[in-house]
């Protein structure tokens, strides 16, 4: 029993363990690898869920990794949208062809719904 005992006491404990991934989660949060960063929390979440003190400051990091994606994905959505919106231009009809009409309303709602996403993450972020 007392064997056992030191054995036990001899293993990292899940904080601890908590804490080597929360090194990896900082270095790929350096290394811009933000969604290597966003899986790697939600591997910590799983693995460890009574290490508070790393899922607290995980979540931080997770806010900041989920902003830069999806401004990264504002400003692709945003370029593809003005794309289509000057091929509209040049059509120089009043009659606008369906598929790019479907196109820009598509790319419209997905800009609008990453910016909210944005407002959201900010106002979390001021919590």
């Amino acid at each position: 029993m007392a064997a056992m005992a030191i054995l036990a006491s001899c293993q990292p404990s899940e904080a601890e363990k908590a804490q080597l991934l929360m090194t990896q989660i900082e270095q790929l949060r350096k290394e811009k690898k933000y969604k290597e960063v966003l899986d790697s929390i939600r591997s910590l979440r799983v693995k460890y869920p009574q290490a508070v003190e790393a899922r607290r400051r995980a979540l931080t990091i997770w806010q900041d990794a989920s902003l830069k994606l999806t401004q990264a994905d504002i400003a692709k959505t945003d370029s593809a949208l003005q794309s289509v919106l000057a091929e509209i231009r040049q059509k120089a009809s009043p009659i606008i062809p369906t598929r790019l009409r479907i196109r820009r309303d598509s790319l419209q709602i997905r800009y609008d719904a990453l910016c909210a996403t944005v407002r959201t993450i900010y106002k979390k972020q001021k919590e």
